[in-house]
């Protein structure tokens, strides 16, 4: 489980190259709208939620995350694509 900021989870998201939601969901088997939805879309017709909780706060709230592989995933993707991600908090 991993606790992050939606903020931060939709920064990440809105930083990753064009066609990373669906290399993430090819090289992980899953859907792109349930790969979209985990980064706080809200289409539940189309996709699974992914494993997401979102709690209301500050700095658009806190997620808790069940599995945070797609989240490691587009961390990776970032990383191969130079860009600065920042720290992704846990356990807050």
């Amino acid at each position: 489980m991993k606790t992050i900021s939606f903020n931060e989870l939709r920064r990440i998201k809105d930083s990753l190259p064009h066609g990373s939601i669906s290399r993430i969901a090819a090289e992980l088997g899953l859907s792109e709208e349930t790969v979209r939805n985990y980064f706080g879309a809200v289409n539940p017709v189309t996709g699974d939620k992914g494993g997401i909780h979102i709690e209301p706060g500050p700095d658009g709230g806190v997620v808790i995350l069940d599995d945070s592989t797609i989240l490691e995933r587009a961390l990776v993707i970032l990383g191969e694509s130079s860009h600065n991600v920042g720290t992704v908090a846990s356990g807050i």
